[in-house]
């Protein structure tokens, strides 16, 4: 049915999580996720790749921020927490990226 609004658990987008949260816990896990990735890239700092190294505390301690931002300004619940989804995986990206640049660098496998 076309016009059928039921819930259905097994779709990715009708997740609670996605759904009924105010957005706190995505500002709670955001933050954790923030200090995980914060504590292995600025000990990279001072390896010769530290520019990405640079780049990459930016862009998630940034990405933290319109964590913040979205969290206390979107309106819409569910756009809202689409957001917030979509800064957490974002981070997680730019993280696993600059990581895995900095230790091919210092490697040499570049």
């Amino acid at each position: 049915m076309a016009g059928d609004k039921r819930i259905d658990p097994t779709r990715v987008r009708d997740q609670p999580s996605l759904r009924t949260s105010a957005g706190r816990i995505w500002l709670i896990m955001g933050g954790l996720f923030a200090v995980v990735a914060l504590a292995i890239l600025i000990p990279m700092l001072w390896l010769r790749a530290s520019g990405v190294a640079t780049a990459g505390i930016v862009a998630v301690v940034t990405l933290y921020v319109v964590m913040i931002v979205v969290r206390f300004s979107v309106g819409n619940r569910r756009h809202r927490l689409g957001l917030l989804a979509a800064c957490m995986i974002t981070m997680a990206v730019v993280a696993l990226v600059c990581v895995g640049v900095v230790t091919a660098v210092e490697w040499r496998v570049t």
